[in-house]
């Protein structure tokens, strides 16, 4: 698997990999967070290609304090490779490069798998409290 920068032109491949694994919610516009992450400095997408087909993603970006990680994906043909794992560490080369201290993400509670994943890449749980509030 190569690891580069997704382009606007694979927005759609995206999308339809972040269905396929269920990280989309109806609240949430995919390509707006697409258009976002890709506009500015502080953020990009990791794209994990194969022959030049997008197999897998991971959302990073930075906000000054810690870095974040969303939308970490991998085809579900293409999962138990080791593809999820080399694209949270090449997350972690982003940020490391930009000088941030830590990464963090948020998880729903019920998907204890997901968790169990982070766990083995040496993530810990933390014991802050999410709080939001919907602003539009």
């Amino acid at each position: 698997m190569e690891i580069g920068d997704l382009s606007l032109a694979e927005s759609e491949a995206a999308v339809a990999l972040w269905e396929e694994a269920g990280l989309t919610r109806p609240w949430n516009d995919p390509r707006s967070d697409i258009r976002l992450a890709l506009a500015g400095p502080d953020s990009t997408i990791l794209a994990g290609r194969i022959e030049g087909r997008l197999i897998a993603t991971a959302m990073v970006g930075w906000d000054g304090h810690r870095g974040w990680l969303y939308y970490l994906a991998v085809a579900k043909a293409e999962r138990r490779r080791g593809y999820g794992a080399r694209l949270v560490r090449a997350a972690e080369d982003w940020l490391a490069a930009r000088q941030a201290p830590k990464l963090q993400m948020l998880i729903r509670a019920e998907n204890q798998a997901v968790i169990a994943f982070y766990e083995t890449l040496g993530y810990r749980r933390s014991d802050a409290v999410m709080l939001q509030r919907a602003l539009r």
